[in-house]
């Protein structure tokens, strides 16, 4: 699906906090061969956001396209991880796997824009990242490269909190002494 068709829409999530945008990433017609002949599904893959730290990824398949956007923009709401933004950009760089796909995400300084291309991009727009260098490696799967996008995110995130000092303990850790 090329980049001017997709589809971006605003909804309220299940739980009625805030309302996500959601962008679909692909719609692929899969075949199930079976005795009597071939069976036809449409698998989506959406991504939802609300551009200000929470982006998710899902996948759905039904027998027409609409039902399988809205299995998918389901799946994403549950699956929405909380991204670390310092000033619209990450805190610092970051390399993810996920299967074939590689991805280097890099901050910016400020008024860069997103600098990456396909899937990288729409992941970044829809999570709140306003400055950032990104370069997709491997595989051009997109869902893949979505995947490894999240996942970097994620690592991003975490390592940013297992960083911080808890308070009353210093960020060293101190060796035991021998006698």
């Amino acid at each position: 699906m090329n980049d001017a068709a997709a589809v971006r829409r605003t909804f309220d999530a299940d739980d009625g906090t805030a309302a996500l945008d959601h962008e679909v990433l692909e719609v692929a017609r899969v075949v199930r061969v079976v005795k009597g002949g071939r069976r036809f599904r449409f698998r989506a893959s959406v991504i939802v956001g609300d551009r200000a730290g929470t982006v998710g990824f899902g996948t759905g398949k039904s027998k027409d396209v609409q039902q399988a956007i809205q299995k998918a923009q389901d799946q994403a709401t549950k699956h929405t991880i909380s991204v670390d933004l310092h000033d619209g950009t990450l805190a610092h760089s970051v390399k993810a796997k996920h299967k074939g796909a590689h991805v280097l995400l890099r901050p910016a300084k400020p008024g860069t824009g997103v600098i990456a291309g396909g899937t990288v991009r729409t992941v970044a727009d829809l999570a709140g990242i306003s400055d950032m260098i990104g370069k997709r490696l491997g595989s051009n799967n997109k869902v893949s490269n979505a995947l490894a996008t999240i996942e970097a995110l994620e690592q991003a995130s975490a390592r940013g909190l297992a960083e911080k000092p808890v308070e009353g303990k210093t960020a060293k850790a101190t060796k035991p002494e021998h006698e």
